[in-house]
C-alpha cells in the first residue's frame, strides 16, 4: 500500500512558474531520499533534481540549475519541485521517486529507486 502521487502539472505560458508536489502515504518520508525525475515524448527519462534525508545533499540538472528547487516537508509527508522561469523545453511528464537502501545522498538514476508515482504532466507552450 505504499503510494506516491504527484500535483500540480498543468499548461503555462514560457516564463511562468509551476508548484510540483509529491504526497507520500505508506511509510515516513523522513526515511527516504526523493528524486524527481521528468520524460518527454520521444526521450529518455532525466533527472531533474533530488534531495536526500535532511535536505543535506540536492542536485540539479544544469538546465533546472538556477530556475527549480526542490525541498521536503516531512511533517506533512510531501516534497515538492518549485519551477520558475519555465521554458518549452520542460514539457513532459514529471515523477517522484522514493528510495530508502541508501543512507546518505541523493541519486540520479531511476533504478536507485524503489517506489515511483505515475507522473504529472506539465506544458509550457504560449
Amino acid at each position: 500500500q505504499v503510494q506516491l502521487v504527484e500535483s500540480g502539472g498543468g499548461l503555462v505560458q514560457p516564463g511562468g512558474s509551476l508548484r510540483l508536489s509529491c504526497i507520500l502515504s505508506g511509510f515516513n518520508l523522513a526515511y527516504y531520499r526523493i528524486g524527481w525525475f521528468r520524460q518527454a515524448p520521444g526521450k529518455e527519462r532525466e533527472a531533474v533534481s533530488c534531495i536526500s534525508r535532511g535536505s543535506l545533499s540536492t542536485y540539479y540538472d544544469d538546465s533546472a540549475e538556477g530556475r527549480f528547487t526542490i525541498s521536503r516537508d516531512d511533517a506533512k509527508n510531501t516534497v515538492s519541485l518549485q519551477m520558475n522561469g519555465l521554458k518549452p523545453e520542460d514539457t513532459a511528464v514529471y515523477y517522484c521517486a522514493a528510495d530508502a537502501r541508501r543512507a546518505f545522498g541523493c541519486y540520479r538514476t531511476s533504478n536507485e529507486y524503489e517506489y515511483w508515482g505515475r507522473g504529472t504532466h506539465v506544458t509550457v507552450s504560449s
